[in-house]
């Protein structure tokens, strides 16, 4: 299932599921989204509250999640990341979503609302892009929007760095993926229910400022320990830093090989200076020789 594109009358809504909104910094990205998109901005009822000092409770922030769900006005649901949206889960209205799909993208920790929007709903969601990114925007990320959201455009993904192709081949099965702690802490998970007879093809992210590349391993190691992997036909590894790591590159190799995967790196996507943005649910083809990652 596919949410409708964002038209005029609808509202971009605002909420945060991991962090506390500062009320300045919000503004200004407020004003830099309407500005840049067109779009007004609906701020959810809790969206500055920190009612644990370092987050609002997870029924409040649930709760903003759920009223723009809700909310008519409301085509797109846009939150960046943090720490604790997995705190959510049980206080969302999957049931909701079902009857009002709509846009909703974040990035980060918001790897877990993202894939668990789609497993219990088969709604897609989108990857790559938060709030603040509008802050300054670039040309290649404001494109990312537009076909994506606006447009409907976005058949295949844009590159905007070079590829290192670790292992070559080709694969198909539905895009899943995100940020590598949150997707591999949602392995198991009973709110990430993930059929046995379906083929994935497998994006992940991370950044050297949140852990080395042997906590990058361990992460793929531990998806690794799970029997979804059977299941996986590729995987696209994102922006670690502003370097390229050959030790990382080579993890990843092993990885591709040990399935018998296409495998590639790329900055297109993750914590660095491009936000492309990815269709969670989408099936999609990856080609790593021809770098190529189409959305069928």
């Amino acid at each position: 299932m596919r949410p409708p594109l964002m038209t005029k009358d609808k509202m971009i809504g605002i909420c945060t599921a991991s962090h506390v909104a500062d009320r300045k910094e919000y503004a200004e990205t407020i004003t830099a989204i309407e500005s840049k998109t067109g779009f007004k901005v609906l701020e959810a009822n809790n969206l500055y509250k920190d009612t644990y000092g370092y987050l609002a409770s997870p029924e409040e922030r649930a709760s903003d999640f759920n009223q723009l769900i809700t909310d008519e006005r409301v085509g797109m649901i846009f939150f960046g990341g943090g720490e604790g949206s997995n705190e959510l889960l049980p206080f969302i209205d999957f049931e909701n979503i079902k009857r009002n799909p709509k846009i909703i993208c974040s990035y980060s920790d918001g790897t877990t609302i993202l894939n668990t929007v789609w497993a219990k709903t088969g709604l897609e969601t989108f990857y790559g892009q938060a709030p603040h990114i509008f802050n300054e925007l670039t040309e290649y990320d404001y494109g990312c929007f537009q076909r994506s959201f606006v447009e409907g455009s976005s058949n295949k993904h844009v590159s905007n760095s070079k590829w290192y192709i670790q292992t070559s081949g080709t694969g198909k099965g539905i895009l899943i993926g995100g940020y590598a702690r949150n997707f591999a802490m949602l392995l198991g998970n009973r709110y990430f229910p993930l059929a046995p007879d379906k083929k994935y093809i497998l994006f992940i992210e991370d950044h050297e400022v949140f852990g080395n590349v042997g906590y990058v391993s361990a992460m793929l190691s531990h998806m690794e320990q799970y029997d979804f992997i059977d299941n996986v036909r590729g995987l696209l590894f994102g922006n670690y830093s502003d370097s390229i790591h050959p030790e990382l590159l080579a993890r990843i190799k092993r990885f591709g090989e040990k399935h018998k995967i296409p495998s590639a790196y790329c900055d297109d996507f993750g914590h660095g200076e491009n936000h492309a943005v990815l269709p969670i649910g989408r099936m999609a083809e990856f080609n790593s020789e021809k770098e190529l990652l189409n959305f069928l």
